[in-house]
């Protein structure tokens, strides 16, 4: 059996010496092409995804979903990568960005069995196995759930413009906004109750969400793509579909998911 969790952890020093290698601002942020999610691929992108993937290239029965690269392979069990969730924090050197990997059984999103995030500036490491828990280094996430009545909401997928959209339709819903930059670590923090909802202004891909949102899940919380459900279906690419709201409760999700449509 393939030990999912080692791999991961040796793609985080893979990414972690390409952060070493690309120090600065000069090096990481130059546009070298454009991912199959249609976004611009910077030097820091490509280098990361380079190097992550050629540690899950000798995994049998593997189809790869990444977010420069697109799918690659056609094996039965499907790892979503990205190599870097919140790319543009760690080209200006902010300490808010991770590796993002889930493991899948199958083609959608209900088949991911196995999550990992790992945060460069905290070097927490964020783990889910389906059935068995969400976990921080290790030690099972059991303690404190997200507020029943949201104190703080993070908002992902930012412009300033979507943001000064969208602000107003949640102020009777959310006390504060924070802004963090990496939908996969926002996630986490909402899985660990140190936010209450997450939500995207803009259509989130697998490749942003599949492992955090079986910590999420795993810890009994909600989380819905509220454009294109069911979300168990979603299917595991790098083309986004619909924004995704998340909080403690269905309820809570149904009324971001209201706002964010008004």
């Amino acid at each position: 059996m393939t030990d999912w969790l080692a791999l991961c952890r040796d793609a985080v020093a893979d990414v972690r010496g390409v952060l070493a290698e690309l120090p600065t601002r000069a090096d990481r942020e130059p546009v070298v092409g454009e991912g199959k999610g249609g976004d611009q691929t910077t030097a820091i992108d490509e280098a990361a995804e380079r190097v992550v993937l050629a540690r899950f290239a000798d995994v049998e029965d593997v189809t790869v979903v990444s977010e420069e690269a697109g799918m690659l392979g056609e094996g039965r069990v499907h790892v979503v990568i990205d190599p870097i969730d919140g790319s543009l924090n760690a080209k200006r050197g902010i300490g808010f960005f991770a590796l993002s990997i889930a493991v899948a059984s199958g083609p959608k999103m209900g088949d991911v069995e196995f999550g990992f995030v790992h945060d460069f500036g905290t070097e927490e490491e964020w783990t889910a196995t389906r059935g068995e828990g969400a976990r921080l280094d290790g030690h099972l996430l059991d303690g404190e759930l997200p507020k029943e009545r949201i104190e703080i909401l993070a908002f992902e997928a930012t412009r300033t413009a979507a943001v000064a959209e969208k602000a107003g339709a949640v102020v009777d819903l959310a006390h504060r906004l924070r802004i963090m930059g990496s939908l996969a670590l926002s996630l986490c923090h909402l899985a660990a109750g140190r936010i209450d909802a997450v939500c995207s202004l803009k259509p989130a891909r697998a490749v942003d969400i599949a492992a955090a949102q079986l910590l999420v899940r795993e810890r009994g919380l909600a989380i819905d793509l509220f454009e294109a459900p069911p979300f168990e279906a979603a299917p595991l690419d790098v083309e986004g579909r619909s924004r995704v709201v998340a909080a403690g409760t269905p309820e809570l999700c149904q009324q971001l998911a209201a706002a964010l449509s008004a």
